[in-house]
């Protein structure tokens, strides 16, 4: 039998904030929703790393690691590939914030959509065609449909 990378009493998923105070509501109802997205998409479930943040360490990162000079609402960073699933995924608050606003959402409806984007970047589906967009948005509305 193989172990699990992590003991069985430590959730797999974990949430942080980075230069900002953020508590994130009803974290335990989050985790378990995940889960059982990565298990529809047939993923194995190893370490998942949430971290919130501002705009201004977001854009850090996104300069140093990934050579882009504009704000962004995510960053994924996977650390295996499908179906592992083990990561670090980076969010703005503030963009989050502004975004909602934007596209006349609620704060929490816009957190979870980037939430699962980013979980879903780790399940091997990417957003740089727009067929793949279409792909990407299709099946976070299908997960938002799940919580």
């Amino acid at each position: 039998m193989v172990e699990p990378p992590f003991p069985a009493d430590e959730p797999a998923i974990h949430f942080h904030s980075e230069d900002i105070e953020f508590d994130l509501p009803e974290q335990d109802a989050l985790q378990q929703w995940i889960e059982t997205v990565i298990r529809r998409e047939s993923g194995i479930l190893q370490q998942l790393t949430f971290i919130f943040c501002s705009d201004h360490y977001l854009h850090a990162l996104n300069v140093e690691y990934l050579q882009h000079d504009d704000l962004t609402d995510v960053i994924t960073f996977p650390y295996q590939k499908p179906p592992h699933i083990e990561g670090d995924i980076f969010i703005s608050i503030d963009r989050i914030r502004d975004n909602a606003a934007s596209f006349g959402t609620s704060f929490e409806q816009e957190l979870h959509r980037v939430m699962i984007h980013g979980v879903l970047h780790l399940c091997g589906y990417a957003d740089k065609t727009p067929e793949a967009k279409k792909i990407m948005t299709a099946k976070e509305d299908e997960a938002l449909g799940l919580l």
